[in-house]
């Protein structure tokens, strides 16, 4: 399995102090990682759970990891039993590493996962690599392997439910009341601007664009606050430079405050 970068994200990541690819025997004394069992939900969907555990004092990522970060992937080609599956990202904390804002995790990252069966009698095992990065005062990717057998009748996991307390707010959840994208080309993309009309998140609001296509990403946005409107602008980007077309409605929005993280899915003409 293979990780794609943006290049300029790539470019920021190697400036900073980055140590060679590590293979599983050498994360042992920086990080940990382990499937969680949540037993069945009501519907019969599997609730278990990725933990990663960093070593004192390092980091890993986001899926959207700001200017300088190795976003996780997952390979789940060996699992078995594997319907559909679905990742809950609880809300992150924006740091600051070598002059450049970076969204991730400390001391742990609990990543919950729901799981349908494709066949209800039988059990889900869950095998495969996941690619990473931590830091510190040096950055290392890494890859770490997994397999387990899920336990149906697990009891709820504390961990879990702590992870899944922590999701975005989800835009009615919030309070906002519309979100408008205006887009235009630009020298190397598309710029867009945001306006968001939520209440504060608290303190100093970061918003993360997400274009919604693994073709297409998006560089640091400029957040300000109008009144109740939040306005975010940021540059939408291809690695070939090529032209390309941005739907909206697979915009997603992630704003982070003091007080609260806000998912908002999709955006209308603005």
């Amino acid at each position: 399995m293979s990780t794609r970068f943006p290049m300029l994200a790539l470019a920021a990541l190697l400036s900073l102090p980055l140590a060679a690819p590590a293979p599983a025997a050498g994360l042992d004394d920086l990080v940990q990682i382990e499937i969680l069992d949540g037993g069945l939900t009501p519907s019969g969907t599997y609730l278990g759970a990725i933990r990663m555990t960093l070593s004192e004092g390092w980091k890993t990522y986001w899926r959207a990891p700001g200017e300088a970060g190795i976003p996780p992937s997952f390979d789940w080609r060996g699992s078995r039993n594997l319907g559909e599956l679905s990742i809950t990202w609880p809300a992150p904390e924006v740091f600051e590493q070598s002059g450049l804002r970076s969204i991730g995790y400390t001391d742990q990252m609990v990543l919950p996962i729901e799981i349908t069966p494709k066949d209800a009698n039988r059990p889900v095992r869950l095998r495969g690599e996941m690619e990473f990065g931590v830091c510190k005062d040096i950055c290392v990717p890494g890859n770490l392997d997994f397999d387990h057998t899920l336990d149906a009748s697990a009891p709820r996991n504390p961990a879990i439910v702590a992870a899944l307390a922590r999701r975005p707010y989800s835009a009615a959840e919030a309070g906002v009341t519309s979100a408008t994208c205006r887009i235009s080309p630009s020298q190397g993309g598309m710029r867009i601007e945001a306006r968001i009309a939520m209440p504060s998140a608290g303190g100093s609001e970061l918003a993360v664009f997400e274009p919604g296509d693994p073709a297409l990403w998006a560089g640091e946005a400029q957040t300000r606050r109008q009144g109740n409107t939040l306005i975010a602008s940021s540059e939408i980007l291809n690695d070939g430079g090529t032209a390309f077309a941005l739907d909206r409605s697979r915009i997603r929005i992630t704003v982070l405050g003091a007080k609260r993280a806000v998912d908002i899915r999709g955006c209308l003409p603005g």
